[in-house]
């Protein structure tokens, strides 16, 4: 139990302190204006301040050794599968290599433009053999698109074209 002695000091005690509160209060408030008065006078804006508030947490965060560390283990991973990447590009390409000049692709080649030549033929297209493989491809594009057009009725009048 508190006696009533000690209730009254403890109550001046408590409005001394509100008191000083108070005038901190409205100190600080003054002196805030201030500072806002002198950052205007100095072309200090808000968007500057965070810009170098940010400006020095980024170097700040970079200048730690986790940073320094997990840079480090990404730049090297990232160089690890580009290596990789690369050799697997490389292989593949020399695999295409290989299988285009293998007998069974030379085969295929010869099937194509046997086939080719024999649409051509049936489509009333000009025969002729030989050619790299794109040109028969490309010839066998074109053959099918003139037969698959061949079997197609195109409308003759503008009301079947509406229908």
């Amino acid at each position: 139990m508190i006696s009533e002695e000690e209730k009254e000091e403890l109550k001046i005690e408590l409005a001394k302190l509100e008191d000083e509160i108070s005038t901190l209060r409205q100190v600080l408030a003054a002196k805030e204006k201030h500072l806002v008065e002198i950052k205007q006078k100095l072309g200090i804006s808000l968007m500057n301040e965070l810009k170098q508030n940010f400006s020095k947490s980024w170097h700040d965060m970079q200048t730690t050794s986790a940073y320094k560390k997990t840079h480090e283990t990404l730049s090297h991973a990232g160089q690890k599968a580009t290596a990789a990447i690369s050799n697997v590009g490389t292989a593949i390409s020399k695999k295409f290599g290989d299988m285009r000049n293998s007998p069974t692709f030379k085969s295929f080649e010869e099937k194509v433009e046997t086939t080719v030549t024999s649409l051509k033929t049936k489509v009333g297209g000009t025969s002729h053999t030989g050619g790299s493989f794109e040109e028969v491809l490309s010839s066998t594009a074109h053959a099918s698109a003139q037969s698959s057009l061949a079997g197609t009725r195109l409308p003759e009048s503008e009301e079947e074209l509406q229908c």
